[in-house]
């Protein structure tokens, strides 16, 4: 192991890689050991035992954090004419449909999320090349190709994630910002790890949660003990 920098000795004089922690004291540990100027996001790695190659162990879910996501989540709706007073009314960044699929085609992904309603998914799914690695294709089972465009804006403002496991077993979610209060950190990793615990396939055979880990952006990740998040 190389020569350890000043932050990383301070990160260990006050918590231990090796050991595992309960979800109300990595909260609390993850605001100690960040150190970058900026306001980190905290997130949330889970390893899970299931087998994403088989389309009965894919899980995927939504989820809304009690406590937001701590920053101002970036929508674009594409949209008739007819919808666009209602998603801008809901508080879209972006509302249209030919002009930002023209800018998607070129390459512009700028957003975090994009709402869009069935009769133009014809459209919208000719950019899967681009938003598809992205993560950013719209899919009716996260509430994001709907009729009630409003109401899709309003809970991804409020902190409604989608979350899917990768094909390596694991899912990594954002779950707020190092500035949020402890207990809020702690009430965000909470409902998400309850939310997947809920969404245990049938067919997973052995143990559900492999590993939990907390960290913050550029910081070290802090083991959660299991036994906190009851899988049945």
């Amino acid at each position: 192991m190389g020569k350890l920098t000043k932050n990383q000795k301070k990160a260990l004089e006050i918590y231990d890689p090796a050991k595992i922690y309960s979800i109300e004291e990595a909260s609390k540990i993850v605001k100690k050991i960040t150190f970058s100027k900026f306001d980190s996001s905290v997130d949330l790695d889970i390893r899970l035992g299931v087998d994403p190659k088989k389309a009965d162990q894919m899980v995927r879910g939504v989820v809304t954090l009690p406590n937001g996501m701590g920053k101002n989540v970036k929508v674009l709706v594409l949209c008739t004419p007819d919808k666009e007073e209602e998603a801008k009314a809901a508080g879209a960044d972006y509302v249209g449909l030919d002009e930002y699929i023209k800018k998607i085609e070129g390459g512009w992904t700028e957003v975090d999320v994009i709402i869009t309603m069935p009769t133009v998914m014809a459209k919208v799914g000719r950019l899967g090349r681009v938003l598809g690695p992205r993560s950013l294709m719209p899919n009716p089972k996260s509430g994001t190709v709907t009729m009630e465009i409003g109401k899709a804006v309003t809970e991804v403002k409020a902190g409604k994630i989608d979350f899917k496991v990768d094909k390596t077993g694991i899912i990594h979610a954002s779950i707020g910002k190092v500035s949020f209060e402890a207990e809020k950190i702690c009430e965000n990793a909470l409902k998400m790890l309850t939310t997947i615990n809920k969404l245990k396939p049938a067919s997973a055979k052995g143990t559900y949660f492999r590993s939990i880990s907390l960290s913050s952006t550029m910081g070290s990740g802090i083991s959660i003990d299991k036994s906190s998040i009851v899988s049945t």
